[in-house]
């Protein structure tokens, strides 16, 4: 049926609502039922299908509205959950580096403390070194001194002073001999 006829079957509907018995006191009116549900049933066969489409359309677009945002929602969860995740991360890296650094810290002056330690030690050993060679040298000018007394005070044998002689006389011809 063409749309002429919807809008005649409905100016027929409101031709029987307009003629209908008004009760008294109210706004209210009786119908012929049987006159209002045939106008009903005509004006159902009359909508073209292109109506009954567009009902399908629209709810089909209701549906898929639907399912499109509750998988928006579960992407804004998802993102969320990624979120938070990545900032706990950040956090953990964070607590790293700062335990990091902490222990970086520890073990630059706790290296420091070895070094001074060491270096206390080496001084202490080689001040002690000193100290005994030190005393070994004295020991030792100690024995060149008696020995040099000693040989000071001797007295001369025979055989000293005649190859003290003899070193003399080979000391005088050495000399003469560059003298010429």
């Amino acid at each position: 049926m063409p749309a002429t006829d919807i809008l005649f079957l409905v100016e027929r509907l409101e031709s029987l609502v307009a003629s209908g018995k008004k009760v008294p006191l109210t706004n209210n009116v009786v119908l012929d039922q049987a006159g209002a549900l045939e106008l009903i049933d005509q004006l159902r066969v009359a909508m073209p299908d292109e109506l009954r489409q567009a009902r399908r359309i629209t709810e089909e677009a209701a549906r898929i509205t639907e399912l499109g945002r509750e998988e928006a929602d579960a992407v804004i969860a998802r993102a969320q959950e990624q979120a938070a995740r990545m900032l706990e991360e950040r956090e953990l890296v964070k607590l790293a580096q700062q335990r990091a650094e902490e222990i970086i810290d520890t073990a630059a002056s706790e290296a420091a403390e070895v070094r001074r330690g060491a270096d206390e030690y080496a001084a202490g050993v080689l001040i002690r070194l000193e100290g005994e060679c030190i005393k070994a040298l004295t020991s030792i000018k100690r024995g060149i001194d008696m020995l040099d007394d000693r040989h000071r005070f001797a007295p001369v044998s025979m055989a000293d002073l005649q190859s003290g002689g003899q070193q003399a006389g080979k000391e005088e011809q050495a000399e003469a001999a560059t003298r010429t």
